[in-house]
């Protein structure tokens, strides 16, 4: 039986619930939902989509480098939007980050936790795309 290795790093939101930032389980890692608050401040990112999504994007690199991994390790990916509007500034920064090969992608238009985000994103990463 593979046991789970509870990802933490300093580089994204310390969690608000009783979740981790991410789990390992054998070659696979799970990232939880990333929002856009500023780790240093715990702040969240006031801004347009593209602005949000950056630092989305910014807190899952923090959680795939501490995990020893890259975008490029990335296999499925689940976008949330406040508003269908965003698409094509989500997509746009997005793109930046997922430059080849991009993985498997959902996203999906919901009411977030918070009135202040407009993105949320998870990811499953492996360690096997290596």
């Amino acid at each position: 039986m593979t046991r789970k290795e509870l990802i933490f790093t300093n580089n994204a939101p310390r969690p608000i619930g009783p979740y981790s930032q991410a789990v390992r389980v054998g070659d696979l890692l799970f990232l939880a939902g990333q929002v856009p608050i500023d780790p240093a401040t715990g702040q969240v990112v006031k801004g347009d989509i593209k602005t949000q999504t950056k630092r989305v994007l910014e807190n899952i690199k923090g959680i795939l480098d501490t995990a020893g991994l890259s975008f490029d390790d990335v296999i499925k990916v689940t976008v949330y939007l406040a508003r269908r509007e965003d698409y094509p500034g989500m997509n746009e920064v997005y793109r930046e980050y997922f430059q080849r090969d991009p993985p498997a992608r959902t996203t999906i238009v919901a009411h977030m936790v918070s009135d202040d985000f407009l993105v949320e994103i998870d990811v499953i990463a492996s360690y096997q795309k290596r």
